[in-house]
C-alpha cells in the first residue's frame, strides 16, 4: 500500500471510530491533543474507553498514559484504550502491554456501500416499524438480549445525530431490533438484537435492510459497523449484506489498586458484553 493510500485508510478508520463514539455519547468527554477521554454510566463499556487518535507520538508517552489512568481513577474505574491500527500513535499498544494492560474484545470494523446492502437484502416479508426514538417495545427487546436498563436510555437520549430505531413486529410483539445513526454521508449500524426464539427467521436481515433503506433516504451513501471477530454468525450476515472489513482492532484494559497509589501488573477482570448478539443468518 502506498503512503498516500495508507494515510487515507488510517483517516477513514479514525473518522469512522469517532463517528461511532458520537453514536454512544459519553457522559463526560475530555479532549487531550487528539485523544478522546470518555466516561459513561451505561453498560456500553466501550463508550468509556479512550480514543487515542493522533499521528504523532506524545513526547512523554508514559506520562500521557498516567494522566489517562488518573482521569479514570477519578471516576472510580480502570483505563481502557481502543487500539485501531493506523489511527493510534506508533508504539502505544506495546507501551500499554509493557504496563500490564491486557488485550480485550478483538473487533472488526466493516463498511459497505449502502446501495449494495439494499440490493443484497430482502425488501419485504416481515413487518418493520421505524421510529426516531426507541419505543418501550424496542427497548424491552434490546434489554432481553443485552441486559441493563436506565443508563442505556439516558445514553440514547444524548445522541445528537439523526437516528432511527427499527423493529420487526409479529403478533407476539417485537422480535428483533437495530438502530442507525447518520453523520456526514455515513450511517453506523448499532444495537442489533434478535430474541432467541426468533433467530433463524431472517428477522435480523430485515432489520439491516430497513436501516439501509433509511440510510439511503437520509443521504448516507456508505454504512459501517463494529462486530466482535469471534461472532461468526454476525460476520456471515454482514458479509452476505456486502460489508467488507476495513481493519481489526482491540482494546487494552488496565487495572488499579485501591486509591490508585500504584498500578498493578495484574489487570482487573472486566465483564465485556458484545455489541452484536448472534443475529439471524
Amino acid at each position: 500500500m502506498s503512503t498516500v493510500a495508507a494515510a487515507d485508510a488510517s483517516g477513514l478508520v479514525r473518522g469512522l471510530q469517532e463517528r461511532a463514539a458520537q453514536a454512544f455519547p459519553a457522559l463526560i468527554l475530555d479532549h487531550v491533543d487528539g485523544w478522546w477521554l470518555r466516561y459513561g454510566d451505561s453498560g456500553a463499556w466501550w463508550a468509556s474507553s479512550v480514543l487515542p487518535h493522533s499521528d504523532a507520538v506524545p513526547v512523554d508517552l508514559p506520562g500521557r498514559i498516567r494522566s489517562v489512568e488518573e482521569f479514570y481513577a477519578g471516576h472510580g474505574t480502570c483505563a481502557r484504550f481502543q487500539i485501531s491500527p493506523g489511527a493510534c500513535p506508533v508504539g502505544l499498544d506495546d507501551a500499554l502491554a509493557e504496563r500490564g494492560y491486557r488485550i480485550d474484545s478483538p473487533m472488526s470494523l466493516q463498511s459497505a456501500p449502502t446501495v449494495h446492502v439494499i440490493d443484497r437484502l430482502p425488501a419485504g416479508g416481515l413487518r418493520i416499524r421505524m421510529d426516531s426514538q426507541p419505543t418501550d417495545a424496542w427497548f424491552e427487546t434490546w434489554l432481553a438480549v443485552h441486559g441493563n436498563g436506565g443508563p442505556e436510555r439516558d445514553m440514547l437520549r444524548r445522541v445528537g445525530r439523526p437516528s432511527v430505531y427499527a423493529s420487526v413486529l409479529t403478533g407476539a410483539g417485537v422480535i428483533a431490533v437495530g438502530r442507525a445513526v447518520t453523520e456526514t454521508g455515513w450511517a453506523g449500524v448499532f444495537g442489533m438484537a434478535t430474541l432467541p426464539h426468533a433467530r433463524g427467521t431472517g428477522a435480523a436481515r430485515h432489520v439491516l435492510a430497513a436501516l439501509a433503506r433509511w440510510a439511503a433516504d437520509h443521504g448516507a451513501a456508505h454504512m459501517y459497523l463494529q462486530v466482535e471477530w469471534d461472532n461468526t454468525a454476525a460476520r456471515r450476515l454482514y458479509e452476505h449484506a456486502g460489508f467488507d472489513e476495513l481493519c481489526r482492532y482491540h482494546y487494552r484494559t488496565g487495572g488499579y489498586v485501591s486509591g490508585m497509589a500504584a498500578w498493578s501488573d495484574v489487570t482487573t477482570a472486566v465483564r465485556l458484553r458484545p455489541r452484536h448478539r448472534l443475529p439471524d443468518r
